[in-house]
């Protein structure tokens, strides 16, 4: 770009940290509205009781580079589920798969369901008791605490269960995870842009970079 525009590298390196945080402050489109944005996770919420809307939740994974040997916090970046490198946001979105909210970012090690509590889910919960939400297995204590609002994946069978027991727990299983499989969509659109598959800039523009994109995805997805 800088070749391009005929103008210095640093240019649009600044140029890029002046909009980064810009596009990251935008918050996310409503589904057939341009505006309010959803900018929190109260927003969510509000909405969704308005609306009607159950939410679907997972995390998602990117991987980053491996810090300096020796520094503080080092090991808290490593996923224990792929062994890697990796910082964590949370993806919530509707039924079609249009992303409403990206955030709750946190290093790799830190438990799903953690970082929503830190983003205070609990008492969003309790504040909009209508609002339903659908996830997946890393959110079993989420939904053991609220389970008139929380749906996760039915837990797998003791060793001596029936073949009957066996067979509808997996029945169950399938049919939750069709419903909740539109958030994976939802992941999987900021992920087709290449800083997302494996992130290398500095850690602390992580946040702002994720947000951003996930803000521009969610302004082509707000029209389906």
């Amino acid at each position: 770009m800088a070749v391009f525009y005929q103008v210095d590298r640093a240019t649009i390196t600044r140029a890029v940290g002046e909009i980064r945080p810009l596009l990251a402050a935008r918050g996310f489109a409503v589904p057939g509205k341009p505006e309010p944005r959803l900018k929190v996770l109260a927003d969510v919420f509000a909405y969704a009781a308005s609306e009607g809307v159950t939410l679907r939740i997972d995390g998602t994974e990117v991987q980053v580079r491996r810090p300096k040997a020796n520094r503080p916090g080092r090991r808290a970046f490593v996923s224990g589920e792929k062994k890697q490198n990796t910082i964590k946001p949370t993806v919530i979105s509707d039924e079609r798969g249009r992303m409403l909210w990206c955030g709750a970012i946190r290093p790799g090690r830190m438990h799903d369901v953690t970082a929503m509590r830190s983003e205070g889910i609990e008492d969003l919960l309790r504040q909009y008791p209508k609002v339903k939400a659908k996830v997946d297995s890393g959110y079993q204590g989420l939904a053991r605490d609220f389970p008139d609002q929380v749906t996760a994946p039915p837990k797998k069978p003791k060793k001596d269960a029936t073949d009957t027991e066996r067979a509808a727990w997996d029945l169950a299983r399938h049919e939750q995870s069709s419903q909740r499989i539109c958030v994976e969509h939802a992941i999987a659109e900021p992920k087709q842009w290449r800083t997302l598959q494996r992130y290398i800039g500095r850690r602390e523009h992580f946040a702002d970079t994720v947000c951003a994109i996930a803000g521009l995805v969610s302004d082509r997805c707000a029209t389906r």
